[in-house]
């Protein structure tokens, strides 16, 4: 394992972190103005600068074990450093002066599995350029100007909701999102109860899957039914009149948001669990973005007794599922999962160390 040191001759500047998320409800819905309950997690990825004396910047993944070189004129042709590049980019445009750069990229975020890898390293490498620039830029902008360099430069149409809940949210509480007014609070999950997260072991990549498709039905049928965005449907039934696929895709929005709401309102482990259990039938029915493997791994949790709801979690099309489970029963309930699921031929991992958004029963 190579060290900033040992690639670029000399230490970094600056380091600067930030975590990837799970969401726990609200899937799909950001890009249409709605709500979201994403929860941070422990794994972080970290990004390291130092101003350089070269013509041109030099990128190192760890992970990859790949250094690109590259000039704000012209994009890398490597899809990880258009990430990188779209923040340089964006943050000059937002007034930042932007220096030569060595940079390295340090992270344990799953890639793949819809746990917000490039919302993690889009975070933080804008946390780095402002700890070397001391440019005054706060969360909320940052996480603005990171989802505009995954669209403009990366080439995906992602709403707000990731690069928020990786600036933003905390480990021990979920964030409950407004992605329209970015209005947020913090929501405790229900007493005695913490979160798992499995991977299907079916890696999606959002910029060639059917994500943008999704997006793109969406905005046809806001456009058909004369709102700006979904989030401005507020009965189901509006929808009736519309053909098929756009009926069911609206039919997950709105469903989706009244889930988010009413669980942020919930302290009852149970009916959060309902609600995880209701939104995956709709994002496996009436959005179609799981997999047979998803489905299969998302009914052995909720079949667990020790497990009160499960989901697909991300943007589906592979990657992983949450569940919201009994405290204390983490590890037993992940082997067994895993056991049956790879008695099916699969092979699934935990994602998430057992210690996300565990709260301890009331005294």
């Amino acid at each position: 394992m190579s060290s900033f040191e040992a690639i670029f001759g000399n230490p970094p500047e600056v380091e600067e972190r930030a975590p990837g998320r799970v969401n726990l409800l609200g899937e799909h819905t950001d890009y249409n103005d709605g709500y979201v309950l994403p929860i941070a997690i422990e794994q972080q990825t970290s990004v390291s600068m130092r101003r350089s004396s070269r013509t041109r910047y030099a990128l190192y993944s760890e992970t990859l074990d790949d250094i690109v070189y590259f000039t704000l004129g012209k994009s890398p042709e490597e899809h990880f450093a258009t990430y990188v590049y779209g923040c340089l980019l964006e943050a000059q445009a937002a007034g930042v002066e932007v220096p030569v750069l060595d940079i390295y990229i340090q992270s344990n975020v799953p890639m793949g599995a819809g746990l917000s890898s490039s919302a993690a390293l889009e975070v933080a490498a804008l946390r780095a350029l402002r700890a070397l620039t001391g440019f005054s830029l706060d969360d909320v902008r940052i996480a603005q100007l990171a989802q505009r360099a995954e669209i403009q430069y990366a080439g995906v149409r992602c709403g707000i909701m990731d690069q928020m809940a990786s600036s933003l949210a905390g480990t021990k509480q979920a964030l409950l999102l407004d992605t329209r007014t970015l209005e947020r609070r913090l929501v405790s999950l229900p007493p005695a109860s913490a979160v798992l997260v499995l991977d299907s072991g079916v890696a999606r990549t959002l910029a060639t899957s059917g994500y943008n498709q999704r997006r793109a039905e969406c905005e046809e049928a806001a456009r058909q039914l004369g709102v700006s965005t979904l989030r401005d449907v507020q009965e189901v039934s509006l929808a009736d009149a519309l053909p098929e696929p756009l009926r069911r895709r609206v039919r997950h929005i709105v469903s989706e948001n009244a889930r988010v709401l009413r669980a942020a309102e919930c302290d009852n482990a149970e009916e959060f669990g309902m609600l995880m259990n209701a939104s995956h039938l709709s994002l496996r029915d009436d959005y179609e973005v799981s997999v047979p493997q998803l489905d299969q791994l998302v009914a052995l949790l909720q079949a667990h007794p020790d497990v009160y709801g499960a989901r697909l979690t991300g943007a589906g099309f592979g990657g992983a599922c949450v569940a919201l489970c009994k405290l204390g029963l983490l590890q037993q309930i992940s082997e067994a999962v895993l056991r049956d699921y790879s008695s099916m031929g699969l092979k699934g991992r935990v994602l998430v160390p057992p210690t996300l958004g565990a709260i301890e029963p009331h005294s």
